[in-house]
């Protein structure tokens, strides 16, 4: 009898209908359009100006900085209040 092969010798079934490209046949213009911004991030948040890296583009960061801290401090302020309400007897 012999032992059978567990795996299967066969290819799978293709699932879907349309092949796909390899990043090396697509040409290099068509992989990616835009200017690369990585080199002028690094030099603004690399830059020795004293602010922390959440806060270094300017008004956008503060503003959601703020916005979160806000939201935060809102928030447990509410847990604390609606614990001390759960804390206290009904009253009957």
């Amino acid at each position: 009898q012999g032992l059978k092969p567990i795996v299967s010798t066969e290819s799978p079934a293709q699932i879907f209908g349309t092949t796909t490209k390899l990043a090396s046949d697509l040409p290099a213009t068509d992989s990616f359009l835009g200017k690369n911004k990585v080199p002028d991030l690094q030099k603004l948040f690399q830059k020795a100006d004293g602010l922390p890296v959440h806060l270094k583009r300017g008004v956008p960061d503060k503003l959601l900085y703020r916005t979160t801290m806000a939201l935060t401090i809102g928030g447990t302020i509410y847990c604390l209040v609606a614990l001390y309400m759960a804390s206290q007897p009904r009253n009957q």
